[in-house]
């Protein structure tokens, strides 16, 4: 049974917690243990968390969930860009699967209710990498 460790952004927070229990709910049905959920300021705050995670031998794979709402400035790009790199960087680096449930960047708080089901996505997107990735200890046997 796969072990998931859950990162949820608390800002924009009653879109997340409807995010949290998408995720939750996916993880459930889908059989898999949840390690831990790690709450986080922010989306730019999610990679040290899920870096962490990463790290624990408990944890096969991390979903990382929030939103990012556009604002007056292009702040929101540079929140996403940044995140999405560094999650991308974490994976590689710990060799662990780490997906991206991130809506945005330059959405409305609108558009981001309506696809809070990005989180159940992410957590179907790290279970289905783990049966597909091959696994590297049994590639050492050959």
């Amino acid at each position: 049974m796969p072990t998931l460790g859950v990162v949820i952004a608390q800002f924009n927070r009653p879109i997340t917690e409807q995010m949290e229990a998408q995720a939750l709910e996916t993880a459930e049905a889908a059989g898999a243990d949840v390690y831990d959920v790690v709450s986080v300021p922010g989306v730019y705050d999610a990679p040290l968390a899920a870096d962490r995670l990463a790290r624990l031998e408990s944890v096969d794979a991390v979903a990382v969930v929030g939103t990012i709402i556009t604002g007056d400035t292009d702040h929101d790009q540079v929140i996403a860009d940044a995140a999405a790199q560094r999650l991308a960087d974490v994976s590689l680096e710990r060799d662990t699967p780490v997906t991206l449930g991130v809506t945005g960047p330059g959405m409305s708080a609108a558009e981001a209710r309506e696809r809070v089901e990005n989180a159940a996505k992410a957590v179907d997107g790290a279970l289905e990498l783990l049966e597909e990735l091959p696994d590297p200890a049994l590639e050492s046997d050959r």
